[in-house]
């Protein structure tokens, strides 16, 4: 697996992210050769996931090198970060440069709010197509939604396959194929209920009065 190409990609974290958002497709890209990953924030002070996980960054915003690839996740944290002067204008002043424009999850709203997605197509979580959507953007129900230079995943666990799908655009699905095989990706869930398509209305409905409990969200956020 030797490739003489080299990719550049930009992480961006920040306080109450989803962990796995970016973790899952680090993982893949980690696997790949030629790959550099510059883990981003203003700061490099430790930033707390979601879930309380501690992550320390090793690029600011101000010496982050020029991307190929800049990707941004979501977390139940976003809400008081995504509209950040800063992180917009990072989002903005990198996605003028870089070869690919990337999201998972809810990280899909800071490139509508960066106005990198007008005339896109974009993933997100299933709770957020309806926000999403009235931030002007075509929101796609695929796990992987892919346009042009546009690659975005849906909610968390889509991250794995996002990541992937990133793998064969830059070396070939062989390479792609490879690195699924070496994380043994050989999803099997317990239950068939991972979107709401295969969920039913009882159960979506259910899950969005639970967020909107457990994790504070305001019922309007999640209908």
């Amino acid at each position: 697996m030797t490739h003489s190409q080299q990719y550049v990609i930009g992480l961006v974290f920040y306080p109450g992210m989803t962990a796995l958002d970016i973790i899952g497709p680090q993982t893949v890209f980690a696997t790949l050769p030629g790959i550099q990953i510059h883990r981003i924030w203003k700061t490099l002070d430790p930033i707390q996931t979601d879930d309380g996980m501690k992550i320390i960054p090793d690029t600011t915003f101000g010496n982050c090198p020029p991307l190929d690839i800049i990707c941004i996740g979501g977390g139940l944290g976003q809400s008081a970060v995504v509209d950040d002067p800063e992180i917009l204008a990072f989002l903005r002043q990198q996605g003028s440069m870089t070869k690919f424009i990337t999201s998972v999850c809810g990280g899909s709203e800071f490139l509508a709010k960066a106005g990198l997605l007008q005339g896109y197509r974009s993933a997100t979580h299933w709770m957020f197509r309806e926000q999403l959507a009235a931030a002007g953007v075509q929101v796609g129900t695929e796990r992987v939604v892919i346009d042009r230079n546009r690659m975005s995943g849906g909610g968390v666990t889509a991250g794995i396959d996002f990541g992937l799908e990133i793998a064969k655009v830059l070396y070939g699905e062989e390479t792609a194929k490879l690195v699924q095989l070496l994380m043994e990706y050989d999803p099997a869930p317990p239950f068939d209920v991972g979107s709401p398509e295969k969920a039913g209305a009882e159960l979506v409905n259910k899950a969005m009065v639970y967020a909107a409990e457990v994790f504070n969200l305001p019922i309007t956020q999640v209908a």
